[in-house]
């Protein structure tokens, strides 16, 4: 498949310190926010704007990991499921959930992790962030904090890699042949 890439590296970097400042503007402060990013690369991405935001703001949020395998939908044309750990370190109740995950598309993984939050506790609000956001909805969900909107068609699929998981930082968008 031919990509493209549609992300540097830096542009990723501004991307999520814009989304910091907009997530402290938005929310009046940094009291009570909690980032959970979603497995697998939503949990740096999460890590990188808390960091973001205790550069700004001088104060360390937390940050938990949330694994959506056993809320998703599809669970029966999955093969072998691998389920990881959740781990969100402080209590969610009352608190400011920014979810984080890499890629919005057809709202299905989202659904799963406010399923899993909601069985944490009773958050004060939940706001979504994501790196991109390529359209395609199936269901009536919309981010909060959007580093970039891809329009892509359905054939087309956007790629994230990050340093944590795959060593490099950028977005990559893979066209199918034929597209």
């Amino acid at each position: 498949m031919p990509e493209k890439i549609i992300m540097t590296a830096e542009e990723m970097r501004r991307a999520l310190v814009r989304i910091g400042h907009e997530v402290v503007e938005r929310n009046q402060g940094h009291q009570h926010l909690v980032f959970v990013g979603m497995r697998t690369r939503g949990v740096p991405l999460a890590h990188r704007i808390a960091s973001a935001i205790s550069s700004f703001e001088g104060v360390d949020l937390p940050v938990g990991a949330l694994d959506i395998s056993l809320y998703r939908d599809d669970l029966n044309l999955r093969g072998r499921l691998m389920v990881h750990p959740t781990d969100i370190p402080v209590d969610i109740e009352e608190k400011r959930i920014i979810l984080v995950d890499d890629v919005l598309f057809t709202g299905r993984s989202i659904r799963a992790a406010l399923d899993a939050l909601i069985d944490f506790g009773r958050p004060r609000s939940i706001q979504l962030a994501v790196l991109i956001d390529r359209g395609h909805r199936e269901l009536p969900i919309r981010a909060d904090y959007v580093g970039r909107n891809v329009p892509t068609s359905i054939r087309e699929e956007v790629r994230v890699r990050l340093k944590e998981t795959d060593s490099k930082d950028e977005v990559v968008l893979l066209q199918s042949e034929g597209t």
